[in-house]
């Protein structure tokens, strides 16, 4: 006799929001706008050629609280600006810095309001306010400035060697904008009230030679991350530079320039001498067979404009072989499966960007309310499988303290009443070459504990006086 397969019946998950017998979601083309900037007083006045700008866009960056009552003028009420002080002069790990082109973003089909700046996705991250942020757990206690130990695993100034065949280059320390869930929240950016930063050295000549020396000496390492910082920060004849001696070096095979600019400050990106250096770039990297990427850093699909997609296709064009968009989970911001798939449809669909990875945000200190646990990361990974083409279905990952990015389906074990999983790997990183049970240990990772069921939380609160 045969019996016919039987099917497992999962755990309830939570009810999409529409109902009926339909898909949980139902696909529709959106097509691209540029938010009008003119529906904000500050800019009513400036021209598309001033828009377009890199160098306007720079020279009219926000950089404080005044500076945004300049912009929105009447529309916002005290109380947010004053929300937003009270952040700057207690919490905010990074220092405000938003280009007009993010400004533009937030709340951008409609002149805003108090209230819709507040629940606006792209404000929560920009522009992050005291209110915002958690008063049980504004930090996890096992938190830490450089979270990653990217800094521990430096093998030259500003050069990360975590993985076996991979570093990463920090040519600088700013940035055009400042995300307030910056991962390297220690060393980007200026000093703020909460954290005075670490810097580098004054001669970036000497730091880009420093990396290119380990580079010829090491042979086993073949992929290397142009970071920061931003690379749109650098000068570009410069980085143009650092990238000609990059690629004089044989063992090096894939070249990722890293860049929230694309999004930020696309203008930058569509320069004519950027663009004709970007194609320099990209000719000797074709001849040479090297894998040239960009890789950005778009968390909502508010902030993908025409704008963004041109500087997109434009690299593209000129020789660049891949576009790829590295998100980051948070929440308020993009944490349910409709945002992901949105982003990701426009990304895709209309931008020429590859959805790559969404990583879990980092546990840095004020983080707390952004962070996901690892239970909801791999709901989230769920949720938008079979609605992207296999290419373009973005990897949610979890990068785990010394062992680096992880599916968030391959942890070893989960404590979820705690909210502690545990990981293992299967390489060493830069530091730890004489561990012997570096391949064995298995790694603990902290999910938020406002997300754990009472019992938890109250044996976090037991916990906490004893964490170092």
């Amino acid at each position: 006799m045969t019996h016919s397969p039987t099917a497992v019946i999962a755990p309830p998950r939570p009810a999409p929001a529409s109902s009926g017998a339909g898909q949980p979601h139902e696909y529709r083309r959106r097509e691209l706008v540029e938010p009008d900037w003119t529906r904000l007083p500050g800019w009513r006045h400036v021209t598309r050629q001033e828009w377009e700008s890199a160098q306007w866009q720079r020279a009219h960056c926000v950089k404080s609280v005044r500076g945004l009552r300049d912009v929105y003028g009447d529309l916002i009420e005290e109380r947010f600006y004053a929300d937003l002080e009270a952040d700057q002069r207690t919490n905010a790990t990074m220092s405000m810095l938003v280009p007009p082109q993010m400004i533009n973003t937030m709340v951008p089909h409609t002149v805003p309001d108090i209230h819709r700046l507040y629940a606006d996705p792209v404000r929560r991250y920009m522009l992050p306010v005291a209110s915002d942020r958690r008063t049980d757990w504004p930090s996890h206690p096992y938190a830490t400035r450089d979270s990653l130990h990217e800094h521990d695993m430096w093998v030259a100034e500003g050069l990360t060697h975590r993985y076996p065949t991979k570093v990463l280059a920090e040519l600088l320390s700013t940035c055009p904008q400042y995300c307030g869930h910056c991962t390297r929240m220690d060393l980007v950016g200026n000093s703020t009230p909460a954290v005075k930063k670490l810097r580098l050295t004054p001669r970036p000549t000497d730091r880009y030679d420093g990396i290119i020396s380990y580079l010829r000496t090491h042979p086993g390492v073949r992929d290397v991350v142009v970071s920061g910082g931003d690379v749109a920060n650098v000068p570009w004849r410069h980085l143009e530079t650092f990238l000609t001696r990059l690629l004089a070096i044989d063992t090096v095979r894939d070249i990722r320039l890293a860049t929230k600019a694309l999004m930020g400050l696309p203008q930058h990106w569509l320069q004519p001498d950027v663009v004709e250096g970007l194609g320099r770039v990209a000719t000797i990297a074709a001849q040479r067979g090297v894998n040239l990427a960009i890789h950005t850093h778009i968390n909502h699909v508010n902030s993908l404009t025409p704008l963004v997609a041109r500087a997109a296709q434009t690299a593209r064009q000129v020789g660049v072989r891949d576009v790829r968009n590295q998100g980051v989970l948070l929440r308020g911001v993009n944490a349910s499966g409709l945002d992901l798939l949105e982003l990701c449809f426009a990304l895709q669909g209309e931008a020429g960007i590859l959805p790559y990875y969404f990583y879990m945000c980092d546990m840095i200190p004020g983080a707390e309310h952004w962070r996901v646990a690892v239970w909801q990361a791999q709901d989230l990974q769920h949720d938008i499988m079979g609605y992207l083409p296999g290419y373009a279905t973005p990897r949610i990952v979890c990068d785990v303290p010394f062992v680096g990015k992880r599916w968030v389906h391959m942890l070893t074990e989960y404590d979820r009443e705690h909210g502690i999983s545990y990981w293992t790997k299967n390489y060493r990183t830069s530091i730890e070459r004489d561990d012997a049970d570096a391949l064995v240990r298995r790694y603990p990772y902290y999910d938020p504990i406002d997300t754990l069921p009472p019992s938890g939380q109250r044996w976090w609160r037991k916990q906490e006086c004893h964490v170092d």
